[in-house]
C-alpha cells in the first residue's frame, strides 16, 4: 500500500515558477514508477511527466518539455515537479501517481493517487 500527499500548488503569474512535492509512504518507494498528471476543468486527466526508478528513465508530455522537470529522492520518499515558465494553460489540479513496475503515460497504469493540488496561472 502506498499513500501519496501532494503539496506546493498555488497561484502564480504567467512566466513564474512553482515546485510541487509528493510525499509517499511505504518502504518500497524506489520500486515504483512515479508520475504527475493534471486535470483542468471540463477536461480529461492528462499525463505530465514520469520517472522510472531504473536508469532513471524520464518522460515528459510535449506540452511541458523544456519547462518542467521531474525528480525523485528515494531517501526522502518524495517526487518533485519543478515548473518554470508557467502558462495560463498549465492551470489545473495536479495529481501524483504511483505504479509498481515501469509505469506509462496512461492513467490506467497507476495504482495509487494523491488528492491533488491546485495550480492556477494568471495571465
Amino acid at each position: 500500500q502506498v499513500q501519496l500527499v501532494e503539496s506546493g500548488g498555488g497561484l502564480v503569474q504567467a512566466g513564474g515558477s512553482l515546485r510541487l512535492s509528493c510525499a509517499a509512504s511505504g518502504r518500497t518507494f524506489s520500486s515504483y514508477a512515479m508520475a504527475w498528471f493534471r486535470q483542468a476543468p471540463g477536461k480529461e486527466r492528462e499525463f505530465v511527466a514520469a520517472i522510472i526508478w531504473s536508469g532513471p528513465r524520464i518522460y515528459y508530455a510535449d506540452s511541458v518539455k523544456g519547462r518542467f522537470t521531474i525528480a525523485r529522492d528515494n531517501t526522502e520518499n518524495t517526487v518533485y515537479l519543478q515548473m518554470n515558465s508557467l502558462k495560463p494553460e498549465d492551470t489545473a489540479v495536479y495529481y501524483c501517481a504511483a505504479a509498481l513496475g515501469s509505469g506509462s503515460q496512461s492513467t490506467s497504469t497507476y495504482d495509487y493517487w494523491g488528492q491533488g493540488t491546485q495550480v492556477t496561472v494568471s495571465s
